[in-house]
């Protein structure tokens, strides 16, 4: 299962913006994620509109009610966690800069960051083929 939210960030200008001036599938299957069964969003105008579906690749897609904080919860926590700890916690200065330190953010969430919520054990001790993408000199 797969859950999906979809959270609007303003791109910033070369330069940097007023903070400054006063894949793919792949993934999962590297991962040993062969087939995904749910996908599982909120009732977004995203997710209806004609090109979602064919981008389930035979997935179900469930939508959460309307309203039910506790269906949304882990998609809203990482929206939260991903706007104090890495979005807004430093000025950027363009748009490339804080797309490049995204996939460093990414891999210290998922392999490094401990979540008290599962023991706190990042999210890929859970895996059970373990860790396979993790930079070398990343510590």
């Amino acid at each position: 299962m797969v859950r999906i939210d979809v959270r609007k960030v303003g791109r910033i200008p070369d330069g940097g913006g007023w903070r400054v001036h006063g894949r793919g599938t792949a993934w999962f299957v590297a991962h040993g994620i062969t087939r995904i069964e749910r996908i599982v969003t909120d009732i977004g105008a995203c997710y209806r509109a004609a090109a979602f579906p064919r981008a389930l690749i035979g997935s179900r897609h469930q939508r959460i009610t309307p309203y039910t904080p506790r269906h949304n919860g882990k998609e809203e926590r990482y929206n939260r966690i991903i706007s104090e700890e890495f979005l807004y916690a430093r000025t950027w200065t363009s748009e490339d800069q804080r797309s490049e330190a995204l996939g460093v953010w990414n891999i210290h969430y998922n392999y490094h960051r401990r979540h008290t919520s599962i023991g706190n054990q990042p999210p890929a001790a859970r895996l059970r083929d373990g860790v396979t993408n993790v930079l070398t000199s990343y510590s």
